[in-house]
């Protein structure tokens, strides 16, 4: 009777210890279990859906993923921010994360069908890039800038405003230029001549209409993702890009650091920037997306086929590793990670939850 209660009490104090561990390992932010172990050869595939502009950092940190989890091979595929999200949305393809520009553009259109949670974990602000051969590029500024757009013979281009964030920002920018500078014609000359994206204003807040680009290609041009802009400038094909700071600083590309009041970077003028909207296509209909601070976010999807990685790899997004990336590629992590919805528990010891 006694060795039964011996043998009892030990593996009481085995469960206890087993359990204890298993709590202060979700408190410190590490998986409570352990990722399926795929079969001995084998590579379990995580699937990432990224921001184009996010391709510097997540190259970095999938080399750092797969040296700490050998098992596995991160498969990137960047594209506009909107199509990233469609592929799950509307085409149900898997993917184990999903990055977005625009943070906004989970709750909007993945939460609650297709996310539980989603994080905010960098800023990033508008710039125009150009090159040495760009023309007139020793003397654009931050004050001429708009005036060099118009000069003849500059080319210059932005993103999709219908595929891509950086796209629906690009307008919302030179929309807010005119009041900043005193000019009611820069919008009228830098993009309705040349796009037929118009603007009009109603009770203060002025809409950009998108939903059907005719760039003429010779002054301006359009094209699906803000990316494929950076081989246009460097190969000489257009002067200027819209572009965020961070990709041109990953590509080494000169930039004009725009005042903050336009540039879409500062929470002081979250509500000068929502005097802007952009009207695009969504489906088979439209959608407005308001004019914010750019803020990234990301989530791993319902639909993912080993959410278990998708976490981890979330977990190196947001932790010291991929913080020390994200600076180094001139997009300011924000720590800690915002948090909203239903965040796992093994990332709650890592965001502030918002509401």
């Amino acid at each position: 009777m006694n060795r039964l209660v011996k043998y009892s009490t030990v593996a009481l104090l085995v469960v206890a210890f087993i359990l204890s561990c298993a709590c202060v390992s979700q408190e410190q932010g590490v998986p409570a279990t352990t990722p399926a172990t795929p079969a001995p050869g084998e590579k379990v595939t995580v699937k990432v859906f990224h921001a184009g502009s996010l391709t510097g950092p997540f190259e970095k940190l999938k080399a750092g993923f797969e040296a700490k989890y050998p098992n596995t091979e991160v498969l990137l595929e960047p594209a506009g921010s909107v199509d990233c999200i469609k592929k799950v949305t509307d085409l149900d393809k898997p993917a184990d994360v999903v990055a977005s520009a625009d943070y906004a553009l989970i709750p909007q259109y993945m939460v609650p069908a297709d996310a539980d949670w989603y994080l905010t974990f960098a800023k990033n602000q508008m710039t125009l890039a150009y090159t040495d051969r760009s023309m007139y590029a020793s003397e654009i500024t931050a004050d001429n800038w708009y005036e060099i757009l118009s000069r003849d013979g500059v080319r210059w281009a932005f993103s999709d405003p219908n595929a891509d964030p950086c796209g629906y920002r690009s307008p919302m920018v030179i929309q807010l230029a005119e009041d900043y500078y005193g000019d009611a014609t820069i919008f009228e000359t830098l993009i309705s001549v040349h796009s037929g994206i118009t603007a009009s204003e109603s009770g203060g807040v002025w809409t950009i209409d998108a939903t059907n680009p005719t760039p003429d290609g010779t002054k301006l041009t359009i094209r699906p993702k803000s990316v494929e802009l950076v081989q246009m400038l460097q190969a000489g094909g257009i002067d200027y890009a819209w572009e965020y700071m961070s990709v041109s600083v990953q590509n080494d590309l000169k930039y004009v650091v725009l005042p903050e009041a336009i540039d879409l970077s500062s929470v002081d003028y979250a509500d000068d920037y929502a005097t802007v909207q952009t009207r695009a296509v969504k489906g088979d209909g439209t959608t407005l997306y308001v004019g914010a601070p750019i803020v990234y976010g990301v989530t791993v999807p319902k639909i993912a086929e080993h959410p278990d990685y998708g976490i981890l790899f979330v977990q190196m997004l947001i932790g010291p590793e991929g913080q020390a990336i994200l600076t180094a590629d001139g997009q300011p992590p924000i720590v800690p990670a915002g948090g909203f919805g239903d965040v796992p528990s093994e990332l709650s010891g890592m965001v502030t939850m918002k509401s």
